[in-house]
């Protein structure tokens, strides 16, 4: 409730001041006058830091799009970089008009550093869209004092990691719009088309022909048993979606994914490519090789890949180098455990997995490339078949249809 500051006169000519807490200006005037006062000055006192950030964290956690993500990590990076200190800078962006939910994580953050926080921990206490490894690099920045060269490269992470998921994204709109267009075009056929071609054939008492009989039968057979079929697809589908919630139906799942035709190797290219990325941005900025590769064993929600990496951690704890380890567990390519190897034999392991990165953001162009150039084919072909098909045994019907006419006349 807001808090009134006020000077009044009392009855006697002299003056008082005070404060009342009640819901509006007006309110607070009748308040000051019921206690025989004649207020003079009546102000709306600011909110505390206390309970300015009471407010905040009543309002519950901050989550970040990507988007916001991003921009709030370069404005704070320029803000660094142009020299203010970092309560100064949470204090430019908290007094943001045009982001308010930049401006509330500006608060929190404000307020736990002011109370002896680590950069970090206020991180944790922000947003849950800072996760462990966004946390611990800003640690490892605050450590060595390069928080704004760390904050930068952490931006441009994020930037790539999210042209990646974009990439992937549009290659993915125009085979769907194809099937969806597909779909639509037999529903029309079979809902419109097919009723008119029987009814014309039916008024003749002409026998149809063998394509346009059996896309009637099976007009037919949707028509009287599309709940049976629906009941049954649902039930495959949940059977599916219980199977693959268990741990073992997850394992097999997510593994699978990675051996599909044309999206495995999409979604593996992907995973290196992040891989590599964060991997290198880590180990560059002095964060121990060990507590590297277990940050990065969380940025994939492939629980296959996750048994992967913790395989590689147990072996890498053990002093096994991590191009060595990455042989021995199998499954990733030969490639990065060379660019790995010699890394490590350079000395400059940080520098090589930003190379290796850029060679699987290229591989991972080109991939989404060919998907999408092979993708569209494929799909074409299909519904020529499933149309020309249709298409077919209507133009049948129709051409015997007239020649009956003809030659009843």
């Amino acid at each position: 409730m807001p808090v009134f500051a006020y000077t009044a006169l009392t009855s006697t000519g002299q003056t008082v001041t005070g404060s009342v807490s009640v819901g509006s200006r007006a309110e607070a005037f009748r308040k000051i006058e019921a206690q025989a006062l004649t207020p003079v000055k009546v102000t709306q006192e600011e909110k505390s830091d206390a309970a300015k950030a009471k407010a905040v964290a009543d309002e519950g956690p901050v989550k970040l799009k990507r988007a916001q993500l991003i921009s709030f990590t370069e404005e704070l990076a320029d803000l660094l970089d142009g020299g203010l200190q970092i309560d100064q800078a949470f204090r430019v962006m908290q007094e943001r008009q045009e982001a308010p939910t930049l401006r509330r994580i500006a608060t929190t953050m404000r307020n736990e550093l002011r109370e002896g926080s680590t950069v970090a921990k206020a991180l944790r206490k922000a947003s849950p869209s800072f996760d462990d490894l966004y946390c611990n690099l800003a640690a490892a920045g605050e450590v060595s004092g390069s928080l704004p060269s760390i904050l930068r490269r952490l931006s441009t992470n994020l930037s790539v990691m999210a042209d990646l998921q974009a990439k992937v994204t549009q290659a993915m709109i125009y085979p769907a719009f194809l099937i969806g267009a597909c779909i639509v075009l037999m529903v029309v056929f079979m809902t419109f088309m097919v009723p008119q071609i029987m009814d014309l054939m039916g008024k003749n008492g002409q026998k149809l022909p063998a394509a346009t009989q059996l896309l009637i039968s099976f007009n037919h057979f949707m028509g009287q048993w599309w709940w049976a079929i629906l009941a049954a697809l649902t039930a495959i589908f949940l059977t599916f979606r219980g199977y693959i919630a268990s741990p073992a139906g997850r394992m097999w799942w997510d593994d699978t994914k990675l051996k599909l035709p044309l999206f495995g190797a999409i979604q593996s290219m992907r995973f290196y490519a992040q891989f590599a990325h964060s991997l290198g941005n880590l180990i560059t900025n002095g964060v121990p090789l060990l507590n590297s590769i277990r940050l990065v064993s969380k940025i994939s929600a492939n629980v296959f890949i996750q048994s992967l990496l913790a395989k590689v951690t147990n072996l890498v704890s053990e002093g096994a180098p991590l191009s060595t380890a990455l042989r021995k567990v199998g499954s990733f390519p030969l490639l990065l455990a060379d660019m790995i190897a010699v890394g490590e034999q350079t000395g400059q392991l940080g520098k090589s997995m930003e190379k290796c990165a850029a060679r699987y953001d290229k591989e991972l162009d080109r991939r989404i490339k060919r998907m999408t150039a092979m993708i569209t084919p494929i799909i074409l072909v299909v519904m020529a078949v499933m149309v020309g098909t249709v298409a077919y045994s209507i133009v049948a019907a129709i051409a015997q249809s007239v020649t009956g006419i003809r030659g009843g006349g």
